[in-house]
C-alpha cells in the first residue's frame, strides 16, 4: 500500500516552477532519501505532502488529500525541520506538558524514557541546551508520538558528527519498526546511505532517479581503472568520469561487473558519487540546449 502517491504534481511561484509534473509513490514501511541541489523542489514537495502549500495534480498521503484534510492527516504524521522551531523560553518539562496536551497520540512515558538516555535535565530551559541536545529533545518528542509517517527536512543541519550519528541511530533503533514510513532530505547524504531503503533524486522540479537501495547497489558500479585500460573502460560508456590522485574513476550504469573487474577495482559508488554524476549529466544537457553559461550555472547549483 502506498503511504504517499502523487501524479502530475505541480507547483509554481510566479514564473518559477518548483514542481514540474512529479509522479511518485512511496510504499508504507520504507525509508526514502529525497536528494537534490538547492532550489530543486525538495522542500516544496515536502510542504505539499504536509498540507502546507496548495498544488496542482493529484496527491494522497495515507489515503488523504493533505490540502483539504490536513487536520485529520496530522494525527498520523510528524515533521522535523530545523530544531530551532522549539520555543526557547520553555523548560523541557513544559515542552512535555504542551505536547501531551495537544497531541492525542503522544506517549509521555515513552518520551521520558528516550530523554533518560540523554543528559537533558527536565528543569532546563530549551535556550540553555546545546543544538545537539535540542535535536535529541525534538526527536524524543516525535518518537513518542504513534505516527505512521515521519518527514525529516535537513534534521541534523548544523550538528556535529557525534550528534548526527546519535540522531540516526536513535531513529533506526528506537523509532523505525518496519511499518512506519520515513522521508528524509539532507545534504549529508553519506551519513544516510546505510539507513535508506529507497532513493530519489530531484532536480529543477522533476524526479530524475527513483530506485530501491537494492537496485542502486546492483545497478551502479564505480571502477578505479588501471591506466592501460582507460580506453577500454571509456568504450563501455560510463555515465561519469573523474580523476583522483592521477587515477581515472568511472561510474557505470547496468554494466556487467565481471567485465568491469577486468579493467580495474570495482565498488558500489556512494550516493554522493552518483548524485554528482547525474547532476553533472543534467548540467551538460542544459549546456547543449541553452548555451554554455546557463548550463554551467545549472550544474553548479
Amino acid at each position: 500500500m502506498a503511504c504517499i502517491e502523487a501524479r502530475g504534481l505541480r507547483k509554481a511561484f510566479g514564473p518559477t516552477i518548483a514542481l514540474d509534473g512529479v509522479d511518485l509513490r512511496v510504499e508504507e514501511g520504507r525509508i526514502l532519501g529525497l536528494i537534490g541541489p538547492n532550489g530543486a523542489g525538495k522542500t516544496t514537495a515536502l510542504d505539499a505532502v504536509l498540507g502546507l502549500t496548495s498544488y496542482e495534480g493529484e496527491l494522497k498521503v495515507l489515503g488523504r488529500n493533505p490540502w483539504t484534510e490536513r487536520d485529520q492527516l496530522m494525527r498520523d504524521v510528524c515533521f522535523i525541520a530545523d530544531v530551532a522551531v522549539l520555543p526557547r523560553w520553555m523548560r523541557v518539562s513544559q515542552m512535555l506538558d504542551y505536547v501531551a496536551g495537544v497531541h492525542p497520540r503522544f506517549d509521555r512515558a515513552k518520551a521520558e524514557g528516550f530523554l533518560a538516555k540523554t543528559e537533558i535535565k527536565r528543569t532546563s530551559k530549551i535556550r540553555q541546551l546545546s543544538k545537539g541536545m535540542v535535536a535529541q529533545l525534538h526527536l524524543a518528542l516525535v518518537m513518542a508520538i504513534d505516527a505512521k509517517l515521519l518527514v525529516l527536512d535537513e534534521p541534523t543541519l548544523g550538528l556535529d558528527i557525534l550528534y548526527r550519528k546519535q540522531f540516526y541511530d536513535s531513529l533506526l533503533n528506537d523509532y523505525f519498526d518496519g511499518s512506519r514510513t520515513i522521508v528524509v532530505t539532507t545534504h549529508q547524504v553519506e551519513e544516510i546511505q546505510d539507513v535508506l531503503t529507497d532513493l530519489m533524486f530531484i532536480d529543477r522540479g522533476r524526479i530524475v532517479l527513483e530506485c530501491s537501495m537494492e537496485e542502486f547497489e546492483s545497478r551502479y558500479a564505480e571502477v578505479m581503472v588501471n591506466p592501460e585500460h582507460v580506453d577500454a573502460a571509456r568504450a563501455l560508456k560510463p555515465i561519469y568520469e573523474r580523476q583522483v590522485f592521477g587515477r581515472s574513476i568511472l561510474l557505470f550504469d547496468n554494466v556487467d561487473r565481471q567485465q568491469l573487474a577486468a579493467i580495474g577495482d570495482v565498488r558500489t559508488p556512494s550516493i554522493a558519487d552518483l548524485f554528482v554524476a547525474m547532476m553533472g549529466a543534467e548540467g551538460e544537457q542544459r549546456t547543449e540546449g541553452k548555451g554554455q553559461s546557463e548550463g554551467t550555472q545549472g550544474a553548479a547549483t
